[in-house]
């Protein structure tokens, strides 16, 4: 008794209390990438020698290196200069420096100091060129600081007179790309007189006379860039640019070629002095002979530089640009001396005529020798000089300076067209094409002689495709002066549609064109293209010739805007124009003919017209394009569309885009037809496959939403569409409910997000939440269950192999055979169908009976049937499709379609199909319904 109490006690008061644990703080982890500059430090350190260094320096090169480790990695690599004497080695660090100076988001000013520093112990030529460049690099990096670019102009400055011709080099391009363009500042940061400018450009003008080339070379380039850079060039440098032209080294005289250009667009009008003479002419004239004269260059490339210069001078006095095409020099071009000036002279001298000489004392109308050429006699005949270059560079730089002078100038085009002409026998085909297609463009200034163009067709017997479709395109926009040019030009591009049938659209297009544009030549011309006589009747040619439709195409185009031209033609003729407007309409231009039918050229765009309004009126009375019908309607009114427009360019935008409208409403329709057979054809899928396909089917359904919403007006129509809509989201909601937190970001997430806004807004900014909803959802990706399996179906019977037709009596019916095969169709006793075509386009689903479906093993299914055919009475045999359909229901939950255990014995409700997938191949059959005997 004493221990039971004592027991009892020691429950009473034993209590065991449980503290709740305090939560240690969780520990933050700090992500932190290896610093580059560590690295780079260690392998340098590890180089034993300067090759291995170079290594290290090679392969840290093409690593990335982000902005905020860049400061740290130059300071790590300039330790390294100051330690390193290998040129090599401090060359290749002064250039990872400039690299990195170039990172994005980095900015270089603060590297700045520790780089100029550099300057003060550095004896190596070379690496002092590479530290300019990297002090060029960080001056472009920082255009706005007038400070830095002060700073930089001042350490040009102080290294131009280094004997490396490299130093030299950059400190110019330094001085070219920084130089300040405004008020320049001292080391006070105070602005300077302007005058520093102009010393600018002196220094950089004293350095054309330097003694290596190169450097040269470099003073001119620098000079260019300050002149892009928006400084003026001083006038005063034309001079010793154009003593440059005569350098011995070819890259200093093909930058003084753009140096002279330069200063004559700059001042074109200012007056220069001929040398050894008191005659003056204009800065541009001037340049332009001396620029001529550089056609004529040793180097080719400096006659290609030359030849495109030319074509740039555009302000050139006519008199200057003609005697570029003359090797001989003009008359106008010489300063003659007058009678009385020759007369004095004569005189000054004291001798009178002997009498010995015949004719001494005579007036002497030629220029003797001594005579000033006021301009170089090198440069006559530039162009002549330029197209007859050996080098097939030169040529066509030639060709594209004279079409770009020629279009500015309709008398120098109409000189220079023999020249152009002549390029056309070029044995370069790029030079050919290239001159084929400038005598294009200045074709409207031109017309063709006949001599001129039996040259340009000539070209037609050329291989080449490109070349004779540029020769048609140029004959396209060519004017001729003669009938005679219509009709060579008409036999040559028929012997080309001989040679090469290929070219048929090209040659018809080219004859197109030349009728328009000569009408009144081709209408002396048309009695003997169509072989017309006026007493006796002529044979009718024969339309499928592409020769006689080419001399048709021409005729017709001509006799657009020759109304006399129509009394000319045969009864066949207005018979073949009314089968070519129809078949080549883009050819053949509509044509007024009183008293002929169908000749009148307004009635068919209107009938064009009426036409495309009774197609979209058809379509119109569409209600739902689930229809029967209603998706072949559009397949063929899509197509109708499609030919009207190419038929009659006129309508051509209406026709496409009325077109192209009705595509996208079969495209949503097609879009909604997938996503069924995604989730009916295929077994083994899982709920999350299931929730994916009816989240496709939302996003369907909503563009159709936004679709109906654009096109219909007023609010009526939408209201029963979103309500329905609506449904179905919460119809989603309620039967995905386990997969909803997979589709968060979906766009049935954010819809559901949104639910009560949706169900009271109104249906226009219901249509703007789906517009908006649809742009911002993301992708939902699909992941695949472990076996996915396709419904298909094989008809073994009938083979379709059979040309005996099936013969039945008209009106009673005949039965048909079938014999298939069925794999991993589900419940095929409710879903399978069967599906007769006709060729009247009727068509029949046959239900068969769920005995006719065996099972001769798992996930297979045999389905052995009859199918009764019957037809009204034909005239012969035709086939008729039969295939195998399968059936399909929204309605049916989609654990209940393709679960095997829950719900196997649940059957659809009657008429619950909403529609049909065809699965398996078609197989065709001949019937023969005959009439029946009486």
């Amino acid at each position: 008794m004493a221990a039971h109490l004592k027991k009892r006690v020691y429950e009473e008061f034993s209590k065991v209390v449980q503290l709740p644990q305090e939560e240690a703080p969780a520990k933050k982890l700090r992500l932190t990438k290896p610093s580059k500059s560590a690295a780079l430090h260690i392998d340098l350190c590890k180089a034993s020698n300067p090759t291995d260094a170079l290594q290290y320096l090679l392969h840290f090169a093409r690593s990335s290196v982000e902005a905020e480790s860049v400061e740290g990695v130059v300071r790590i690599l300039l330790e390294h200069y100051y330690k390193e004497q290998d040129n090599s080695v401090r060359l290749k660090i002064a250039s990872l420096i400039g690299l990195l100076s170039k990172t994005q988001n980095f900015n270089p000013e603060s590297i700045l100091d520790d780089t100029l520093n550099t300057f003060n112990t550095e004896k190596s030529h070379q690496v002092l060129a590479q530290l300019l460049d990297t002090l060029l690099v960080i001056g472009t990096q920082l255009p706005e600081s007038l400070i830095v670019r002060h700073r930089l102009i001042e350490v040009a400055y102080k290294h131009l007179s280094d004997t490396y011709f490299g130093v030299r080099n950059k400190c110019l391009q330094l001085l070219g790309c920084l130089g300040n363009v405004d008020t320049p500042l001292n080391k006070d940061g105070q602005g300077l007189v302007p005058a520093v400018i102009g010393d600018a450009q002196s220094l950089i003008s004293d350095y054309f006379a330097d003694q290596d080339p190169r450097v040269r070379t470099a003073a001119i380039k620098a000079m260019l860039q300050l002149h892009e850079r928006g400084l003026k060039i001083q006038q005063t440098i034309y001079d010793q640019a154009c003593q440059l032209l005569c350098d011995d080294y070819e890259q200093v005289r093909s930058a003084a070629v753009q140096m002279v250009w330069v200063l004559s667009q700059l001042y074109p009008e200012s007056i220069v002095p001929i040398p050894s003479s008191n005659e003056q002419v204009r800065l541009v004239d001037d340049s332009f002979g001396k620029i001529s004269h550089m056609v004529s260059d040793g180097s080719w490339v400096v006659r290609v530089q030359a030849a495109k210069t030319l074509g740039n001078m555009l302000q050139v006095s006519p008199h200057f640009l003609e005697q570029t095409l003359d090797k001989k020099l003009m008359s106008d071009l010489r300063r003659k001396r007058t009678a009385h000036e020759r007369a004095k002279e004569l005189y000054a001298s004291g001798e009178f005529s002997s009498g010995r000489k015949w004719a001494d004392d005579a007036p002497k109308e030629k220029v003797d020798t001594s005579a000033v050429n006021l301009i170089a006699s090198g440069a006559c005949g530039a162009f002549v000089h330029g197209l007859e270059d050996e080098m097939y560079e030169v040529r066509i730089a030639a060709v594209d300076a004279l079409s770009a002078l020629a279009q500015s100038s309709a008398s120098f085009a109409e000189k220079c067209l023999d020249f152009l002409v002549d390029m056309f026998n070029d044995e370069i085909e790029e030079v050919r094409l290239q001159s084929i297609h400038v005598l294009r463009q200045i074709s409207t200034n031109i017309t063709l002689r006949e001599d001129q163009l039996d040259t340009v067709l000539a070209v037609l017997e050329d291989s080449s495709r490109d070349i004779r479709e540029a020769l048609h395109e140029l004959l396209c926009f060519t004017n001729v002066s003669t009938k005679e040019c219509i009709q060579l030009a008409l036999l040559e591009l028929l012997k080309n549609l001989t040679k090469y049938p290929t070219d048929r659209n090209s040659v018809w297009k080219c004859l197109k064109f030349l009728g328009c544009r000569h009408p009144t030549l081709v209408l002396p011309l048309v009695p003997e293209l169509l072989s017309t006589h006026p007493y006796f009747h002529t044979p009718e040619p024969d339309m499928d010739d592409p020769a006689y439709i080419a001399v048709l195409v021409l005729v017709f185009n001509a006799a657009q805007s020759c109304p006399t031209m129509t009394a000319l033609f045969s009864d066949h003729t207005f018979r073949h124009y009314t089968y070519l407007r129809d078949s080549l309409s883009h050819l053949v231009p509509p044509l007024r003919a009183p008293g002929v039918s169908g000749i009148e050229g307004s009635g068919s765009v209107e009938s064009a017209q009426l036409f495309l309004q009774q197609s979209l009126s058809r379509i119109s009375t569409i209600h739902n394009l689930q229809d029967p019908g209603a998706q072949d309607l559009l397949n063929f009114t899509i197509r109708d569309l499609q030919r009207l427009g190419e038929l009659q360019t006129e309508l051509a935008g209406a026709a496409d885009f009325s077109a192209t409208y009705l595509r996208c409403q079969l495209l949503l329709t097609k879009m909604l037809e997938e996503t069924y057979k995604l989730e009916f054809l295929y077994s083994g899928l899982e709920n999350r496959q299931v929730a994916t396909i009816h989240h496709v089917r939302l996003q369907a359904k909503a563009l159709q939403l936004v679709l109906t919403a654009r096109t219909r007006r007023g609010v009526e129509p939408l209201i029963s569409v979103c309500e329905k809509f609506l449904q179905e989201v919460e119809s989603f909601q309620r039967l995905f409910v386990v997969e909803l937190p997979h589709l968060q970001e979906s766009f049935v997430g954010k819809l559901l997000d949104l639910s009560p806004k949706l169900s009271a807004c109104k249906p226009g900014e219901l249509v703007k939440i789906l517009q908006t909803t649809l742009r911002q959802s993301g992708f939902l990706n699909l992941q695949l269950p472990k076996q996915v399996q396709r419904a298909s179906a094989t008809i073994i019977e009938p083979t379709g192999e059979s040309d005996n037709p099936l013969r039945f009596t008209s009106g009673l019916v005949v039965a048909l055979d079938i014999d298939a095969t069925l794999e991993h169709v589900q419940d095929p006793h409710n879903t399978v169908k069967v599906q007769v075509l006709y060729p009247d386009g009727q068509s029949h689903v046959i239900q068969p009976k769920p005995g006719d479906f065996r099972s001769p093993g798992p996930h297979r299914h045999r389905l052995i049937t009859q199918v009764y055919l019957s037809h009204s009475a034909w005239t012969e045999a035709c086939q008729i499709e039969v295939r195998l359909l399968l059936a399909y229901s929204s309605s049916r939950l989609c654990k209940a379609v393709w679960s095997d255990s829950s719900t196997e014995g649940l059957q659809p409700a009657e008429g619950a199909t909403e529609g049909t997938i065809p699965f398996g191949k078609p197989v065709k059959v001949f019937i023969m319904p005959k009439p029946a005997r009486r």
